[in-house]
């Protein structure tokens, strides 16, 4: 690994020194941040470093799903904090979305407006009675969100033209799709560099001070920091309410005739699955050992991968034979509240966290909001 010794002086001059902006954390959160620093501040230096060769967190990571949220959780969420706290965050995540087809074009992402479904199995029967009863009070507040006179409606045709066993109810939703993380990813790269932004892989930061980090570059020095690490933060800030949340994803070898299209999602966004062309990505089981998967660790977990590819085999494609071809691990940044944190944490210090498992979403939109908080700051 490089260390501080080995950098010239040209090395220091042009990458290193005379930061105006750094951030740490190449994700969605820290180059939306970056781009929209330099297009408010042209002749700023903005910098952003990123320890892996790729985001290390969930944006390159994530399952590519473009959400806002369930009906079973977005009621889940109001039974633990206010209406005014979960709509909005709602809120932020269809304005992310939004804002997100507008700064990097809705083609070049991928993104595909196939909508979502959530599902329900007959054990699940109270949970759907609850969220089909409260579908007139959610799609009200849907409405003046996203401005869709009806997001949510029951669907009694899909669980069995998706060719699902044991699925037998499902609620549908309008407001929701699905994008190439990869190419979002390649995108957002592309755009910070031709604004002249610098960016830095293999940087691990170990302190921060107030006007410098340490790094294994040795120190770099900065005029404002904006720390845009997600479910890695605590160690910066003990004391803010964010954890890691790993989550463990797996992809199927392709599957001809397969029926399903569009994302799904059941037993409250825990699970989620959607189609890649003729293969199935499917990932969450979290919550079979939530304590456990409070974890950095970008290990899977056997247990986990096993029970994903039970529930596939016997519930989601019982008609059709395949091969887990791809699995792995992405950490996300959770904590009491889905609200996302954007804040300025010291005289010179800002950061844009804890974005619930909605990053694609969200990641953006906290960006932009991040970025004015530091210019105005």
């Amino acid at each position: 690994m490089t260390t501080s010794g080995n950098l010239s002086f040209w090395e220091k001059e042009s990458f290193i020194e005379h930061t105006n902006y750094l951030i740490i954390g190449s994700g969605i959160v820290g180059l939306s941040t970056a781009i929209y620093l330099k297009q408010r501040e042209k002749h700023k230096k903005v910098t952003v470093l990123e320890r892996g060769i790729l985001p290390s967190g969930a944006s390159t990571k994530n399952a590519g799903f473009s959400c806002i949220g369930s009906p079973s959780e977005i009621l889940s969420d109001l039974s633990k904090n206010s209406e005014e706290i979960v709509f909005g965050t709602v809120e932020k995540r269809w304005k992310g979305l939004v804002n997100l087809k507008a700064l990097l074009g809705a083609d070049n992402i991928g993104y595909q407006d196939f909508g979502s479904h959530e599902l329900f199995e007959a054990s699940s029967s109270a949970t759907f009675d609850k969220s089909l009863n409260q579908l007139e009070y959610l799609n009200k507040h849907l409405q003046e969100i996203t401005g869709l006179s009806t997001v949510f409606k029951e669907n009694s045709k899909i669980c069995a033209d998706s060719g699902f066993k044991g699925f037998t109810r499902a609620i549908s939703h309008a407001a929701e799709g699905q994008i190439n993380t990869g190419e979002m990813m390649k995108c957002l790269i592309q755009l910070a560099q031709s604004l002249g932004i610098i960016i830095l892989n293999g940087v691990e930061v170990h302190e921060i001070q107030k006007s410098e980090i340490n790094t294994n570059l040795g120190r770099i020095p900065f005029e404002k920091l904006a720390v845009c690490t997600n479910g890695f933060s605590k160690k910066f800030f003990p004391q803010i309410d964010v954890k890691p949340a790993r989550a463990q994803v797996i992809v199927t070898t392709e599957i001809p005739n397969l029926k399903l299209k569009g994302i799904f999602h059941f037993d409250e966004g825990f699970y989620y699955f959607r189609n890649i062309g003729n293969r199935i990505l499917f990932g969450g089981g979290r919550n079979l050992d939530l304590s456990g998967e409070e974890t950095e660790s970008m290990q899977t977990s056997p247990k986990i991968l096993a029970h994903l590819q039970e529930i596939l085999t016997y519930k989601i494609v019982p008609y059709a034979s395949f091969n887990i071809e791809h699995e792995w691990a992405g950490t996300m940044g959770v904590g009491e509240q889905k609200k996302p944190i954007i804040e300025q944490v010291d005289d010179h210090i800002f950061c844009g966290i804890r974005l619930g498992g909605m990053g694609v979403a969200i990641g953006s939109l906290i960006g932009k909001e991040l970025a004015a908080l530091m210019v105005e700051n």
